[in-house]
Formats: C-alpha cells, structure tokens, sequence
C-alpha cells in the first residue's frame, strides 16, 4: 500500500539500522581507503568531461537491429536517470539514414516559398539574430509502440526510451519568418533536413508559428552531431519526427505536401478502415522509473516510487500513483519546476509489505486531459498501429521483489 512520511515515522524503521551504523563512533577509527592515499588524476586528465568509470553501463541502446544501415533508434536510459534534464550523451536518437557530415561554415538554411524576400542564412547569420532557450520534452511517436497488444515484457529503455528532455537554444521561427515575409495564401510549413533521406515534414503554420525554434544548441553547447548538427527545427509538444534534424529548408506552401513520412509513414490505422493523419500533439503520459522492471527490492519498508510525466499539450497539473493495479489512487509530489510541454518529475511514498504489487501512474495535463488505461486506448483506436500510445504502465513487483513489465 501507499503511505506517507508522517514526519519521518515510517522512514526511520526501514533506515534505523544503517543510520544507526553510520552514527557509531567507532566509524571514524576506519582505516583510510585506497583511492585517499595517492593523489588523484591530473586537470585535464581528459579535456570533455566523462561519466565516473562506474557508470560505464548507462548508455543508449538499440531495441533491435536497424532494418537499413543508418536506420534505426536508439533509447535513454530512463531507469538511471534523476531529475528530468537528459544529458546530451543519452538523448535518444532516430535516423532514417544514417548522421550527415555538415561543415557548419558551409551549411545554408533555405527560407523560400510563399515569402515576400526569400533568404538563405548562414549559422554566423543565425546567431546573430535574438535568440531564446526553453526547457522541452522530445519523444518519437513510435515511443512505448511495444504495449499496444498488451505488455512486452520489456524494461524501461526499450518500452518508453525514445523520449528525452532538454534545454534547447535557437531563434524562433516568426523571428526568420519576420526577415522574409509571409504572403497571406501561406498556410503550411514544409521543413526539409541535409540526410541521406532527405526528411521532410508539413506543418501548420498557424499552430507552430509563435512556439517553434529553429534551434543550433541543447543544454549549453552545440547539437550533437546524432540530434541534428548543426540546425534543426524544434516544435515543442509534437511527435519527434516534426523536428527535422541537419534542417536545411523551409519552404512555406499553401497545403501539406504528403509526403512519405506524412502518408505510408506516421498515420494510424484505425479499426473502421480510416487513418489518423497529421496527429501532432503527443498526449499526455506518465512513467514510474524506480522501482522498473530490472530493478530489485531487497527489503520491506519504504520506498520513494519516482517517474516522469510529460504532455505535449501544457504543462503537468496532477499524477497519481496506485499500488493495487488501479483500484485505489493517491496523488504524487511534483518535484523541481514544472515546465510546458517538458518533463516533470514526480515521487510518492510506499511502504512494501513483502508481497505482490502493481505499480501505476497516471497523469493529468493542465487541458483536464487524463492518460488513459491501455483498454480505453485500444477500445477507441484498435491496435493497427504503433504509433502515440499513451497508455497507463504497469509493472509487477513479485513477492520475491523482482519488478517486471508484465
């Protein structure tokens, strides 16, 4: 069952004798450890900073083998994760051909058209321009895919690891758009990316014109090569493919262009026959990190449940936690700054009573939008698809304190 703190008075049982341990004087008689006795590495020992040799196996990883070369994906590692900002080095990454080369100093964004004064900007003209740096979720519409026929058996990183979150740094669209010039038959925006496939999406003018960035930076320094070096374009709460990594050309049109990521891919067949075309928003989610499945617990007493809710409509309002599958719910603590359109991290209290459990979250979005259980979902859209899931997530914690996704 789920408990509260009550002013320590369930944490201290579950702690007592380790606190007690540390407490003992005799602990300051402990001989010095080894790594006290040498000096340590030098500065500069390795000029971009690295992980601690002991987080060695907290990388991404790729579900499967990429069907193409250069295709494929690859996750966070969200199990091991605190807070809700995702280093660069995790953020998760989708190719359709692989990761172009760019010499920034040659690389040329294209604004072209429906404009008044087409334009091609350089990166030097790009940072000269005002620029802007907002915190925002990035998440694949493919992510947790793998739960529409029911529970994979998956941990975390595979089910719900193409999703990351950042502190992305650009120029706003309207501002470039402000440079060229819209005619008023401009209805749509066609965003085209410098890979080997040439990505190409169409999106509403209307609803992305004052929220996207055209962004050069994540988290302080320059993109990764893998999330888009050096431009890409970012639309804040649309599914990840929207925003066209190595963007080179925006070409405002009078309708979307329905291209081959807008037609055979990214729709969702539906069970009377009809697809679900240019659904942008990814609703919202949640996710309990710790305990997942991979996890153990060794011990009865308390334990603070942690996981992330995120929703591409606003802001976070609510999340719950239940223990029993559903049957009863209680609210969680939203910990650190709740963000739009970003990651919020949220923790409840549970004491483990050695025996079976069933953990869930479920979150509420500041729209009144609330995550679905997978039934409703399948109910409503059938499971012809793998695409926007959103579904409730259950993990399993067996008498003998293995989590499971099952």
């Amino acid at each position: 069952m789920l408990g509260g703190l009550a002013g320590g008075a369930l944490l201290a049982p579950a702690l007592k004798p380790a606190l007690a341990a540390a407490a003992d004087p005799r602990a300051t008689l402990l001989s010095p450890e080894p790594w006290t006795l040498t000096p340590g590495e030098p500065l500069l020992a390795s000029p971009y900073g690295l992980p601690a040799q002991a987080e060695h196996d907290v990388i991404r990883r790729a579900a499967r083998p990429p069907a193409l070369p250069g295709s494929g994906s690859s996750m966070t590692p969200l199990a091991d994760l605190v807070g809700s900002i995702t280093p660069n080095g995790l953020v998760y990454e989708r190719h359709h051909a692989g990761v172009p080369k760019i010499d920034p100093d040659q690389h040329r964004l294209a604004v072209h058209g429906l404009v008044k004064q087409p334009l091609l900007f350089t990166i030097d003209d790009l940072l000269r321009l005002p620029s802007e740096s907002r915190v925002h979720f990035l998440e694949c519409s493919g992510n947790t895919g793998s739960e529409w026929r029911g529970p994979s058996g998956l941990p975390i990183q595979y089910t719900h690891g193409l999703l990351s979150c950042c502190e992305w740094t650009g120029v706003r669209l309207s501002t470039l758009l402000d440079e060229t010039g819209i005619a008023p038959s401009a209805q749509w925006l066609l965003a085209e990316g410098a890979d080997g496939a040439a990505m190409t999406r169409s999106l509403p003018l209307d609803r992305i014109l004052e929220r996207a960035l055209v962004v050069y930076a994540q988290n302080g320094e320059r993109l990764r090569p893998e999330n888009g070096y050096p431009l890409r374009l970012f639309v804040p709460g649309f599914e990840g493919n929207t925003h066209v990594k190595w963007l080179r050309r925006l070409k405002l049109i009078r309708a979307p262009e329905m291209t081959r990521e807008e037609t055979s891919k990214y729709t969702s067949l539906l069970p009377d026959g009809c697809a679900r075309q240019f659904v942008f928003e990814m609703d919202a989610k949640s996710v309990i990190t710790r305990p997942s499945p991979g996890h153990r617990l060794t011990t009865r007493g308390y334990y603070a449940i942690s996981g992330l809710a995120w929703s591409g409509r606003g802001r976070i309002e609510r999340v719950e936690v239940s223990a029993d599958g559903g049957r009863t719910w209680r609210a969680a603590r939203l910990a650190g700054p709740v963000h739009d359109r970003a990651l919020t991290r949220f923790e409840a209290d549970w004491q483990w009573d050695g025996g079976p459990a069933q953990l869930q979250s479920r979150a509420t979005d500041e729209t009144g939008y609330v995550q679905p259980t997978r039934e409703a979902l399948v109910a409503a859209r059938g499971v012809n698809t793998m695409y926007h899931y959103n579904g409730i997530q259950s993990w399993r914690v067996g008498a003998d304190g293995e989590v499971r996704n099952a």
